[in-house]
């Protein structure tokens, strides 16, 4: 799917579920709109077999769940292996993401909770032991995450933005 794909409902219905997809129904959704319960569960259901959306997940504040140690990990692993080295690197207790970046030496980041500074040394070790090169570990004070640009009330696909 592409995004001249998308039409004003069904960038709607993701600016909702970026919001607060927990607490808002499809009947919410079409009260704000023109369109039936039934019509806005049918279009999520689209946009999931599409793969626009893709998961719901929880936003957890790991401090507060006991991990004190919220980490990046920017590592370099060799290019034809980089997909399925960030994907071991997912099966290592305490990373909780992995990200892989196209172009230049840190070319894999990966974000670790842990309740001390043990866990990071045990999670360092482990992803070296898979053959990545640890460039820097950065402490991550605070995530900062919003609505894609598009789906906010009064976005529109111009690259101009309002300041």
């Amino acid at each position: 799917m592409t995004a001249d794909e998308l039409d004003e409902l069904d960038r709607h219905i993701l600016r909702e579920l970026q919001r607060d997809a927990r607490h808002v129904s499809s009947r919410d959704i079409a009260a704000t709109v023109t369109a039936s319960p039934s019509t806005i569960r049918k279009r999520i259901q689209r946009l999931e077999d599409e793969g626009v959306i893709s998961a719901y997940r929880a936003d957890i504040d790991y401090e507060r769940a006991g991990y004190r140690v919220y980490f990046q990990v920017v590592c370099t692993a060799p290019i034809p292996e980089r997909a399925a080295m960030a994907e071991e690197g997912l099966r290592i207790p305490g990373v909780i993401g992995a990200r892989e970046l196209a172009t230049g030496q840190r070319n894999v980041v990966f974000t670790v909770a842990g309740e001390d500074s043990n866990d990071l040394t045990r999670i360092a070790a482990a992803l070296s032991e898979i053959g990545l090169t640890i460039l820097d570990e950065e402490l991550i004070r605070q995530d900062h995450t919003g609505a894609f640009f598009e789906y906010i009330e009064g976005g529109n696909s111009s690259t101009e933005r309002a300041d």
